[in-house]
């Protein structure tokens, strides 16, 4: 991955900051493997031989609108303009350190958003959107845990006491940045693990990434561990963003994480801490949509746009995005009481 900051000027004035992301994929090991199948089989051909340089403006690593941030003196329709500029000449860049970009993907804008954008976009590139964002919204009258579980129904409260019987065994630890580096190999192979068996994955993560985000953003960045008998077994992690937290990367051993629904606890554990903390909303991002839906989180739709740099391919792109993006099949819950 190679990141670039954007700076956008009006006079000389600095009015807004950007990210990209350039990806090349054809040095993983591999885009995932939970899905053995032909369909796959063919995405990942597509992928490797047509698609495999793929210029992101946005964070691939985080779900939301991660792509810009402008001042109120700007004009969200012109900042959207300067990225496609930008874009180009990115492009230029790469290409004359012999990487052609394939794929250039601008990513997760709501329907607001992506309305300035139709008009400038829609003649060359592909509009999409993919798997929603699934976002926690905690109650203004929430100001504790026990809040947020008298507010689930008995269905779902039941869940809750069954989940957390499960856990009683287990220490949770906030771990800083010494605990971090002490346990790296094993927070590398839990995620590894996690991220090996994903349906698709467009990067893995490396080996220091987690110390090296404590590192920097201090108490912005929380890592919790999960202890069976002293032993590792599972850890997630949280960005604070402002009014919202941010879920990040989480890893576990899959035996122990059944056997313990150690994933679903971890859901209440982060929904717990951001109410406690007087978060206004959990962004759980993308995958597990129903799990996640079952604790509280709501789909919110992204877009984005999308163009392949060969004009040829670039007119089948919605084609080819089915590729690219496997649809998912899934069910919303409700887990709060139905208001009388």
């Amino acid at each position: 991955m190679t990141c670039h900051f954007i700076g956008l000027f009006k006079n000389n004035n600095l009015q807004g900051i950007a990210l990209s992301q350039f990806l090349d994929v054809n040095k993983l090991e591999s885009f995932g493997d939970r899905d053995q199948c032909m369909k796959s089989a063919v995405r990942n051909f597509v992928f490797k031989n047509f698609c495999s340089h793929v210029l992101f403006i946005g964070n691939n690593m985080l779900t939301g609108q991660n792509a810009l941030c402008i001042s109120p003196e700007m004009d969200m329709k012109k900042a959207m303009l300067l990225l496609k500029e930008t874009a180009e000449a990115l492009k230029i860049i790469f290409k004359k350190k012999g990487s052609k970009v394939h794929i250039t993907t601008f990513k997760d804008f709501d329907e607001n958003e992506v309305a300035l954008m139709e008009t400038d976009f829609e003649n060359d590139h592909y509009k999409f959107t993919i798997q929603p964002n699934m976002v926690f919204e905690i109650d203004a009258n929430w100001k504790t845990e026990e809040d947020y579980i008298g507010a689930l129904s008995k269905k779902y409260r039941d869940q809750y006491k069954r989940a957390r019987k499960k856990i009683v065994t287990l220490e949770k630890r906030k771990m800083d940045l010494n605990d971090i580096i002490e346990h790296e190999e094993v927070i590398y192979d839990l995620y590894h693990h996690v991220a090996q068996n994903a349906p698709f994955n467009t990067f893995f993560i490396a080996k220091n990434h987690f110390r090296t985000f404590k590192d920097i953003l201090k108490d912005d960045f929380l890592f919790y561990g999960y202890f069976s008998e002293g032993k590792l077994i599972g850890f997630n992690t949280l960005i604070k963003n402002g009014e919202a937290m941010d879920t990040y990367f989480l890893g576990y051993d899959d035996s122990i994480q059944k056997e313990k629904m150690l994933y679903l606890n971890m859901l209440y554990d982060m929904i717990a801490y951001s109410i406690n903390q007087g978060f206004k909303e959990v962004i759980f991002a993308r995958t597990a949509l129903e799990i996640k839906s079952s604790v509280g989180a709501k789909p919110v739709k992204m877009f984005g746009f999308i163009q392949h740099h060969n004009s040829a391919i670039n007119k089948y792109m919605d084609k080819l995005f089915c590729y690219l993006e496997p649809e998912t099949v899934w069910k919303e819950r409700n887990p709060f009481k139905e208001l009388t």
